[in-house]
């Protein structure tokens, strides 16, 4: 008999494991129709959030349904490789060791790496255990094992042959510390104090001067030149001679230039090609020179004179403002907030930077998305509907993608060279005196094969012909630019089909206040401390029904512990029922003669039924939750089971309320 009051610690225990021992997990059943969600891959960075679990919940509740519903439903489980997020980690934990990760060889340091991706690994597990994940272990990947490496090697040496991946330099996010490129997508912009520095540019053999105002002053050692709009009558007389550039003392030419607005400022912009996207393409369209004044460190150069060498670039900005206060090169100085991009791994503020990187040329690539998105039978099916515009405006908008990082930790690039000769292959190159680029991709390009590579592909294997395109991915609003869009494009181009049938998305989880949950802060929330006191069950069924599709979560301990109550409540009905069947026969069991209250009591359960159904098809776990939970607490425990006490010894009454409880439990079962 069931105790008392509801213990989830005492339930949960030991379930897992019996789950996963008789294979309740394992899909492939070729009788049935196959269902296919392949899980988004934490990073083996740390421990899973507030938001993972949300996530993966909903993803439970719906392969749990579809298993119900007669599905062959596969749940493939694995973990990404995070490579800038994991190698700051690993990083860290050597400098606390009292090691240097720089001064240790490639090799050596990648053996530490794995034994991190080893041990993180068992806490995700582990974790994933305590949340009740009915995942297929049987086929989990990880974005760095043999398979899925082969498949990025054969993605990219496929785009490098048709063009669509090149070597170029150009001006990419530069992050200083961890001394990697960024692309767009993992820069993150901060409102941050500046201010606008009003320098005096003399004009060559004159006394008079060009007002030029840049929050940058530290990077006038890289300006090639200075730029007014030709259309403008102030300076357009003045296009073909040249300034005296401050501190350098170096004559760079006046050129007239689109780039520079009449509107906005003085109307003067100086050229910095090498460290200022727009100040790049203006020097292409002037042969201006690229002139790199820091190093990858964000420290100064040789080439910003011996005082300036070495000097942090913010300091550099000091000194280089009281100089130019020395030479009365200085007018005034402008104080305004602006909007700068940070490194979303490090923190630190990116630099616009010079440099040799691997692209992904993407117009092509985006135009399919763009085209396949106005086909109702191939599109990929936004829920809600209203994100679809998020990935097509990035389509419309989107630029070459800078797929290449200078980190340890990750698929090394496949490019070999000697001499001028670049050699790009699945394999390295016959033949002495070839040197692999020491690069890593972008984690994201190995992400964005997630949905095929993890079932066989370049392969053409049983679980790829089977399982793909999935059925449906589960995300958040936050990465459709990262993850869904970058999936979406390869997808359509190496398998000639969306990688998933419907994109379920769904907020993020903020506090009680509507902030979101930070380490600086303090409001961040572990999922298994929630566990630990009030159950899996109560944190899962609260996180999937609290919300519609696409909305925030503002997360409220006050309502998992009303959920607790919920599902104690559920637990007090089950001892009743159990209580009052015990002496039910199996061939006593006999809906036929009910009475009016049975007949009431069942029609709302059809109802209920019918409503639930119709809710998980429309991925609507919020009304589903409302309708469960209205059924379960009014109709069937304050009403049917107060009215069966009176007649709990007739065969109708202990024949309804088995059969109301085990449809409750199946309905409710995949929460």
């Amino acid at each position: 008999m069931l105790e008392t009051k509801y213990d989830h610690k005492r339930i949960e225990e030991g379930k897992y494991d019996r789950w996963k021992e008789k294979g309740y997990f394992s899909s492939g059943d070729k009788s049935k129709e196959p269902f296919t969600i392949v899980i988004p891959p934490p990073n083996v960075t740390g421990k899973l959030h507030l938001g993972h679990a949300w996530d993966t919940t909903i993803q439970d509740v719906l392969i749990r349904y579809k298993r119900m519903c007669g599905y062959d439903a596969l749940w493939l489980p694995g973990m990404d490789h995070a490579g800038i997020a994991t190698q700051a980690k690993v990083d860290k934990k050597l400098k606390d060791e009292g090691i240097d990760p720089r001064s240790m060889d490639r090799e050596e340091w990648l053996k530490c790496a794995w034994a991190w991706k080893d041990e993180y690994a068992e806490n995700i597990h582990s974790q994933w255990a305590k949340l009740g994940l009915s995942l297929d272990y049987t086929k989990e990947r990880f974005t760095l094992d043999e398979g899925l490496s082969k498949a990025v090697r054969e993605v990219f040496v496929r785009l490098y042959n048709e063009g669509l991946i090149y070597r170029g330099e150009r001006i990419i996010n530069w992050d200083p510390e961890a001394m990697t490129a960024l692309s767009n997508e993992e820069v993150i912009y901060k409102d941050v104090e500046g201010a606008f520095y009003h320098i005096k540019y003399f004009i060559e053999d004159s006394d008079k001067y060009l007002e030029v105002a840049t929050t940058r002053p530290e990077t006038l050692f890289g300006d090639t030149a200075v730029a007014v709009n030709p259309e403008d009558e102030r300076y357009k007389h003045l296009i073909g001679k040249n300034v005296i550039l401050p501190i350098l003392d170096k004559k760079i030419p006046i050129i007239g230039d689109r780039h520079a607005d009449m509107e906005f400022g003085t109307g003067v912009v100086k050229i910095t090609p090498a460290h200022d996207p727009n100040d790049f393409e203006v020097g292409n369209r002037h042969s201006l020179e690229r002139i790199v004044i820091m190093n990858p460190n964000g420290t100064m150069n040789a080439l910003c004179g011996e005082k300036y060498d070495g000097m942090d670039r913010f300091a550099a900005r000091e000194a280089v403002v009281e100089e130019l206060k020395e030479k009365d090169l200085l007018i005034k100085i402008e104080k305004i907030t602006h909007n700068v991009g940070h490194s979303e791994r490090t923190d630190v503020m990116v630099e616009p930077y010079l440099s040799k990187q691997w692209f992904v040329r993407m117009r092509p690539l985006a135009d399919a998305v763009l085209e396949n998105q106005k086909k109702k039978e191939s599109k990929v099916n936004f829920v809600p509907a209203r994100f679809e515009k998020i990935m097509n405006h990035w389509m419309e908008i989107t630029y070459d993608w800078c797929i290449s990082r200078q980190l340890w930790w990750g698929h090394r690039v496949p490019a070999w060279y000697k001499g001028d000769e670049v050699y790009v292959g699945m394999e390295a190159p016959e033949g002495d005196g070839w040197v692999q680029d020491p690069d890593v991709l972008d984690t994201w390009f190995s992400s964005a094969l997630w949905p095929f590579s993890t079932l066989g592909w370049p392969e053409n294997t049983e679980l790829l012909d089977r399982y793909y395109p999935n059925d449906v991915l589960v995300t958040g609003y936050d990465i459709i630019p990262f993850w869904v869009n970058r999936m979406t494009f390869q997808g359509l181009k190496f398998t000639g089909s969306r990688p998933f049938r419907d994109c379920l998305i769904h907020g993020l989880i903020r506090d009680k206040q509507g902030r979101k949950m930070s380490k600086s802060l303090g409001n961040g929330v572990d999922p298994m401390d929630v566990i630990e006191e009030y159950g899996a069950d109560a944190l899962r069924y609260y996180l999937t029904t609290e919300v519609s599709a696409g909305m925030d979560l503002k997360y409220d301990e006050d309502k998992v512990k009303s959920t607790w109550n919920f599902i104690n409540k559920l637990w007090n009905a089950s001892r009743f029922v159990l209580i009052n069947i015990e002496n039910l026969k199996e061939e006593d069991y006999s809906l036929d003669n009910l009475k009016m209250t049975d007949k009431w009591i069942i029609s709302k359960l059809n109802t209920t039924i019918k409503e639930v159904r119709r809710c998980l098809d429309k991925y609507e776990f919020n009304n589903a939750g409302s309708y469960l939970y209205n059924f379960i607490w009014e109709s069937f425990c304050d009403n049917y089971i107060e009215m069966s006490k009176f007649t709990s010894g007739e065969i109708s009454t202990k024949s309804t309320l088995y059969f109301v409880l085990s449809s409750i439990l199946k309905m409710i079962s995949p929460f």
